[in-house]
């Protein structure tokens, strides 16, 4: 493959698409700053503004929130993984039916496996615009976004009406939805019940592994960091690996089915049978499937990347508790 057709595949940080109305929350006060962007897959959007960058099926979604400060995504679950990890700034992610039941705060490289099937939320507690990215378990990425109640009802109130197949309409712009279309229903009290409550020291041990902690456990060869036998241990549908100086290879290697790089710190020289590219944080490269590879920092200092690769399990739910 020559480096001209992989720049298809390649998405640089500087290059982002953002959306500014891909979710119901996207009018109301303290939530109205956000930009979500779609890299890898269809994601979870809403919203028919939504960009996609690369439309290759991978078996996972990749994506990204940029937020400026005290901006948050309201109260949300899903149906299959969400797996963040920040790319800058600071943030606290928070849980639970009323987002109560606990929190965390992450700063850059940490990652976080949010249980599937329980409400959470995240909002950027930094000084400056911050960004994380997001790995979404599924081509499908499991039907869509479902909303904790009062969301709705909140956005409502600012102009925004989700329908029952998930497609915003925005009553500031003239629309409203269409003749036999009826909104999104409220979850009752009773199927709120099956969304669990954990708490932080439930969650915490089990779901967020801290990038410091990866870089130390990653000096000789790549730290898996979530995968069955990884530092925590889940089968969400992909696998994730932390590669860093100290455990990068210049030696060639492939995969059957296409698999993503995403650098954290350092810039990185990334070659294949045909070409080479240097990626930067922020960059998303797909590699793909049967196609020799490998990447080496290009350059000194802190230099640290994840790579995604998808899995034969299904990408269903992950809290155990």
């Amino acid at each position: 493959m020559t480096p001209a057709q992989m720049q298809s595949r390649i998405v640089r940080y500087g290059e982002l698409k953002p959306c500014r109305t891909a979710f119901i929350d996207a009018h109301t006060p303290g939530s109205d700053q956000k930009e979500n962007f779609t890299i890898i897959g269809g994601g979870v959007s809403e919203s028919a503004d939504q960009h996609v960058h690369i439309a290759i099926p991978h078996g996972f979604n990749i994506g990204a929130a940029g937020q400026p400060p005290k901006c948050r995504n309201s109260l949300h679950s899903h149906r299959t993984a969400e797996v963040f990890f920040v790319l800058s700034g600071r943030w606290r992610f928070f849980w639970g039916r009323w987002g109560k039941a606990g929190e965390v705060v992450l700063e850059r490289g940490d990652i976080f496996n949010i249980p599937t099937g329980i409400f959470r939320g995240f909002e950027n507690i930094g000084d400056d615009y911050g960004m994380i990215m997001a790995i979404l378990g599924g081509d499908d990425a499991g039907g869509g976004v479902i909303w904790a109640p009062q969301v709705i009802e909140d956005a409502a109130a600012h102009g925004l009406v989700l329908s029952e197949k998930g497609k915003l309409y925005d009553t500031k712009k003239g629309q409203s939805l269409p003749a036999g279309v009826k909104p999104m229903p409220l979850l009752t009290e009773d199927e709120l019940k099956a969304y669990p409550e954990p708490t932080t020291a439930e969650v915490v041990p089990t779901c967020v592994a801290r990038y410091w902690d990866m870089v130390a456990l990653a000096d000789r060869k790549p730290v898996k960091v979530i995968g069955e036998t990884g530092m925590l241990r889940d089968r969400p549908g992909f696998e994730v690996d932390l590669v860093t100086r100290g455990s990068a290879s210049d030696s060639l290697h492939s995969h059957d089915r296409p698999s993503v790089l995403m650098p954290v710190t350092g810039h990185w020289r990334v070659f294949w049978e045909g070409g080479e590219t240097v990626l930067a944080p922020g960059d998303t490269m797909s590699v793909p499937e049967n196609l020799s590879h490998g990447a080496m920092p290009s350059m000194t200092g802190d230099a640290a990347l994840y790579h995604i690769v998808a899995t034969d399990d299904p990408a269903g739910p992950t809290w155990k508790g």
